[in-house]
């Protein structure tokens, strides 16, 4: 069996029991990151072998990995922070599983966007995770299409490109449009800023972020 596992976005506290026998049940664990995965292993005395599965392999590893859960293994797949699948490698694998007949379970666990929809202050009855934005080719076509959005949008940025994320959204979406930003979610520093988009774009000209962030802006 394919096991999707989510491990905690910043608390280690953040994850299950579930998860956690999983963890110490299963013959492999494939981490996107081996070393940011050891941080969390060592710290619950989990001494499962560890294999490297991360986006820039997953095209060559996934069907070889697939074929071994075929035979027999157990196997766990773990992202650095959040679920596997969501804006992290996941899909390829879990679609080669399928593809085999090789049963797959997704544990509920910790997702970024989830805490950072809920502390916006937004209607989160209906929303479009957008995930990253594309860096380049296509990104003006992408901020085009997310103008036209009714529902409450969820985007997935870098401290490094927040500001212009922010400012391109005020150009496209309009400047009086109402957001959020969250960093470090569940982490010490934890932090969400709420006002227009031109408004957060000025803060954090101000005040030059650090961590993981999700911006959530209104319909």
């Amino acid at each position: 069996m394919l096991y999707i596992v989510p491990t905690p976005v910043g608390n280690l506290e953040d994850i299950t029991l579930r998860a956690l026998r999983v963890l110490k049940e299963v013959d492999l664990i494939l981490a996107e990151d081996t070393r940011t995965s050891s941080v969390l292993l060592h710290h619950y005395d989990i001494h499962t072998p560890l294999r490297s599965h991360h986006k820039f392999n997953e095209h060559e590893t996934s069907d070889r990995v697939a074929d071994e859960i075929a035979t027999g293994k157990n196997v766990a797949l773990i992202s650095d922070a959040g679920t596997p699948g969501i804006s992290d490698p996941g899909f390829m694998l879990v679609r080669a599983c399928v593809e085999r007949g090789v049963e797959v379970q997704c544990l509920p666990g910790a997702t970024a966007f989830v805490p950072a929809l809920i502390d916006s202050g937004l209607p989160c009855d209906r929303f479009y995770f957008e995930g990253f934005l594309p860096q380049k080719k296509g990104r003006q076509t992408r901020l085009k299409q997310l103008a036209e959005q009714d529902h409450t949008m969820i985007i997935y940025e870098s401290p490094f490109r927040l500001v212009k994320t922010l400012t391109e959204l005020a150009q496209f979406l309009g400047p009086d449009r109402k957001a959020s930003v969250s960093r470090e979610i569940s982490k010490v520093h934890e932090d969400t800023q709420r006002g227009t988009l031109t408004e957060l774009a000025e803060h954090f000209k101000m005040t030059p972020p650090k961590g993981e962030i999700v911006i959530i802006v209104e319909s």
